[in-house]
């Protein structure tokens, strides 16, 4: 223990051991020690060493240390102080006292650790391992240690973290963590771990990190929050810059819409945090991210789409026009809005319809170039309102003509200021920084719009009073002569150049000022300083595109005069080479790379970005022009018209094929149309076949029905008897029949007559109750013989409908063999023969009708049976009624008459038991036998006197 109190600062006797020595002992008591709490105090021990003594400790005891992480996993203490301890030996914090030597051998140092730790992947996926460990002491001091790896060494951790089994997701679930130190550390490691690393920043998106990252911001405050919305927002950066699928996925999970509550300021803006600011900046920066040119077209329209959807537009546009932002946050947020309406009509309609909050209301547009224009405003904010007023007009031409119309004659309102009145005098103030952003933003007026660079033409300008007004035109070619900063010339030259690039009318215009032309090859001519080569070159510039788009309209100033001038002047090569000079320029470099104007002095602020592709698209094309000689120049208009020539018959050939790629498609639906047309036809024949082939089957059983007839003509009267037999046995069959089915209809008329009489009889005898028993058995019979004699009738009718068909079937096979008679070739068959059979024919067609009108009386005497039937079953139905009436009243009576027995019963009953009584009493008492005996002797006496 005297040992470890040592090392502890305790006082003990004898010499003091070096840290060297010290730190070799406590790796010794590491290694060697049993016992988890000896090892755990060496631990401690080297912990408190390793800042002072950080090279001793991390050269002697990291294996050590990497050991304990490996063996003592469940002692959560010695893990902490292990995890310490590598942390303090790998970590590379700045400190204010060190000097930037001492500073850069620390780096240097946490980098060979570094190094050291990482050449195993094992001891990275123990660390992330360990982030599993829920213990604070465990869990904290592993993030803080991976923090620092990633620092030291991003690119190799990142492989090991990649290709490591839910190495990413176990990173994650630190934002999940309730104890903030772990998650807001949590999140500085994934802000290393996603620094230009593509995969790992998608795997993190998927991961669900921007919801997890919203919702850390919502809770935190958004813009008011601390510095953990600051960590969130850069996290938030590495995630979606230049990385397209995960700005998608951020689009499509409709995280647009959560940002919008970040900008709404309040009315009082007066207190604003340094923390605030930040975190602004950094959510406008993430909203230009979205929106960033560098994008691909459609990703970035979309962007735009949905932010004015939600409404995040007119919150920036809300934060522009408000008062007490400050300047920076102003300045952003003009970038931004330039972003987000860049290229997007939609969005650029409603910022022209933004008004600022004054009396009278202005545009916003007008507002922001009086800013641009003026000197005192700082220099970042104007040239974030140039790159606003740019992005307004880019690929805009209903925006480029609003500009334009601003300053001609017959729109200009005297009243207000309009944006044409400050380019105006923007152009052509004192302050050459000015003149170069007017310059910049009337040129982007004009950008590849023809019909506003021949509208500009007519714009007039009043100098000096007394002095005719002169062309915007002719005023900047004067300003230009005059010999002004290089600046205003190099903006005025550009303004020019774009002005009358692709514009014969603007060339004329130009070329018709006879100071023009000499000016510029002056210029050209001369050797001047290195900033005045810059103006050459524009002025090259500007002479060739005169020579390029000129129609020859003015004899003095055509093509050829033009290149006679340059080559005497000037000379072809110096010409080239003083056009050349523009794109070896550095500034143009700078400005060709993106088209935000970004500049670190006004003085450096020479190109702008849409004029380096117009150098570029022209600078071989003028070099080629002047080089051209007369005949070549002939040439070329001949084969120019012979082209033009060729595009008429392409273009007219193109009008054919499209006619006929109508009619073909037209053809087409009409062949479609027929073919299912056909198809529906083919269906139809296919059932017509069908059903033919059934007909001639049945025909086919018909034919066999009757025999084989008509084999050969010469046995065609053997054919005819042979029918004419099978008729007459059939007719004598069918009179037989007929006979039979008329003493059949006799009896059942004799049958009906019997039933009349029986229901007479029924009828009278249903009067009489006495009888109702008996009626209700003959009424029950007599129906069953109505039923049987009705169903009689039905079987006769089927017969005789059978009798008919078959009737009808001998006629038709009467008629086909009379048709299939027909005379002999040989005529062996005499006019004799002939007329028998015709006689037969006859005879048989007159019984046939004689068939017909008996088969006539029987349906009609049918018809009668079943009236007579109906009617019988009608009575019977009556009777049936009425004996129904009668049972039920004789019912009623025997009921009246049991309750008329009852009451003679007890009337009987109370009398004999008066009598008892009386006879009780001793009255004499006449018994009913004794009454009727007295009766009958009156009775005798009556008889006596009635004889004498």
């Amino acid at each position: 223990m005297n040992f470890f109190r040592g090392v502890m600062g305790g006082q003990a006797a004898g010499p003091q051991p070096s840290g060297a020595e010290t730190i070799h002992k406590l790796c010794d008591r590491v290694a060697s020690s049993t016992l988890l709490e000896d090892r755990r105090d060496a631990v401690r021990a080297l912990k408190s060493l390793s800042k002072k003594y950080r090279m001793e400790v991390g050269t002697q005891a990291m294996d050590h240390l990497i050991n304990i992480l490996q063996t003592d996993r469940s002692d959560s203490e010695i893990l902490g102080y292990a995890l310490d301890t590598l942390y303090n030996i790998i970590c590379n914090d700045e400190e204010e006292e060190q000097d930037e030597n001492s500073q850069k051998q620390a780096d240097d140092l946490g980098a060979q650790f570094t190094e050291m730790f990482i050449q195993d992947p094992e001891h990275v996926t123990l660390l992330l391992a360990l982030l599993e460990e829920f213990d604070f002491h465990v869990r904290w001091p592993a993030v803080k240690l991976l923090t620092a790896l990633l620092k030291n060494q991003g690119v190799q951790l990142q492989g090991v973290i990649l290709v490591s089994p839910m190495g990413v997701s176990r990173l994650m679930d630190l934002l999940g963590d309730s104890r903030e130190v772990i998650r807001n550390d949590g999140l500085l490691l994934l802000q290393q771990l996603t620094k230009s690393n593509a995969a790992i920043q998608k795997i993190v998106a998927f991961e669900n990190a921007f919801e997890r990252l919203l919702d850390i911001i919502t809770e935190e405050g958004s813009s008011d929050g601390g510095i953990v919305v600051e960590d969130c927002l850069l996290l938030l950066l590495n995630l979606l810059k230049n990385n397209s699928s995960n700005q998608n996925f951020f689009k499509e999970g409709s995280y647009i819409q959560r940002m919008k509550p970040w900008f709404e300021v309040s009315d009082d803006n007066s207190g604003w945090s340094a923390q605030k600011v930040t975190n602004l900046h950094l959510m406008l920066q993430l909203v230009r991210v979205m929106v960033s040119p560098v994008n691909s077209p459609g990703a970035t329209a979309s962007c735009q789409k949905s932010m004015y959807q939600c409404g995040l537009l007119q919150q920036l546009c809300t934060i522009l026009m408000a008062t007490g932002v400050p300047a920076d946050i102003l300045t952003e947020t003009i970038n931004t809005v330039s972003e987000v309406i860049r290229g997007s009509q939609v969005n650029q309609d409603y910022f022209a319809s933004v008004n600022a909050p004054s009396n009278p209301p202005r545009p916003a547009i007008v507002v922001l170039l009086m800013s641009m224009v003026n000197e005192r405003q700082p220099f970042v904010l104007r040239c974030a309102v140039l790159y606003c007023f740019q992005c307004f007009l880019y690929k805009n031409q209903k925006g480029q003509g609003e500009i334009v119309a601003t300053l001609l004659p017959s729109t200009i309102d005297a009243n207000s200021i309009s944006a044409g009145q400050l380019l105006c005098g923007g152009l052509f103030s004192a302050d050459s920084l000015s003149n170069w952003c007017a310059a910049v933003a009337l040129a982007h007026a004009l950008q590849d719009n023809l019909t506003q660079k021949e509208q500009l033409l007519r714009v007039q300008l009043a100098t000096s009073l007394g002095k005719p007004p002169v062309s915007l035109l002719q005023q900047c070619t004067n300003i230009l002569s005059q010999g002004s900063k290089v600046q205003t010339r190099v903006g005025l030259l550009m303004l020019l150049c774009t002005w009358i690039s692709n514009c014969p009318i603007a060339v004329t215009h130009f070329l018709h000022n006879q100071e023009n032309v000499p000016f510029l090859t002056a210029q050209i001519s001369e050797n001047l300083g290195e900033d005045e080569r810059l103006v050459q070159g524009l002025c090259a510039l500007l002479l060739g595109i005169c020579i390029y788009y000129n129609d020859n309209s003015l004899e003095n100033y055509t093509k050829e005069k033009l290149k006679q001038l340059i080559e005497k002047r000037i000379g072809k090569e110096n010409f080239v080479e003083k056009l050349g000079f523009i794109t070896k320029h550095e500034l143009y470099s700078r400005a060709a790379q993106k088209p935000q104007p970004v500049f670190p002095s006004p003085e450096q602020m020479l190109f702008d970005h849409e004029f380096t592709k117009l150098v570029k698209e022209l600078e071989g094309v003028i070099t080629k022009a002047v080089h051209k000689s007369s005949e070549e120049e002939k040439k070329e208009e001949e084969v120019k018209k012979t082209l033009e020539q060729h595009d008429n018959i392409v273009t007219q050939y193109k009008e054919l094929i499209r006619e006929q790629d109508a009619q073909i498609q037209e053809l087409k639906e009409q062949v479609a149309s027929m073919s299912s047309q056909n198809e529906v036809m083919q269906t139809t024949v296919t059932q017509q076949l069908s059903q033919i082939q059934q007909h001639k089957d049945q025909y086919n059983i018909l034919k066999l029905k009757l025999g084989k007839d008509n084999q050969s003509q010469s046995n065609g009267q053997g054919d005819v008897s042979q029918v004419n037999g099978l008729q007459t046995e059939e007719l004598t069959q069918l009179r037989e029949e007929v006979e039979e089915l008329r003493k059949q209809h006799t009896l059942l008329q004799t049958l009906l007559g019997d039933k009349d009489t029986l229901i007479d009889t029924l009828r009278s005898e249903a009067s009489q109750a006495a009888e109702v028993s008996a009626g209700g058995s003959e009424n029950e019979e007599l129906l069953k013989e109505l039923e049987a004699l009705r169903s009689q009738v039905q079987s006769q009718s089927a017969e005789i409908n059978q009798l008919s068909t078959e009737r009808q079937e001998l006629l038709r096979r009467a008629e086909a063999g009379s048709s299939d008679v027909v005379p002999s070739t040989d005529g062996t068959i005499d006019a004799a023969k002939m007329a028998e059979l015709e006689s037969r024919l006859s005879a048989q067609t007159t019984e046939k009708e004689r068939l017909k009108e008996e088969t006539k009386s029987l349906s009609e005497s049918r018809a009668d049976l079943e009236q007579q039937l109906a009617s019988a079953t009608s009575t019977v139905a009556i009777l049936q009624t009425e004996k129904t009436k009668l049972q039920t009243e004789v019912q009623e009576s025997k009921k009246e008459q049991d309750d008329l027995l009852m009451l003679l019963a007890d009337q009987d009953q109370k009398i004999h038991s008066l009598k008892l009584r009386l006879k009780g009493l001793g009255e004499t008492v006449e018994d009913e036998d004794d009454l009727d005996a007295r009766d009958q002797t009156d009775d005798d006496d009556e008889e006596d006197e009635d004889e004498d």
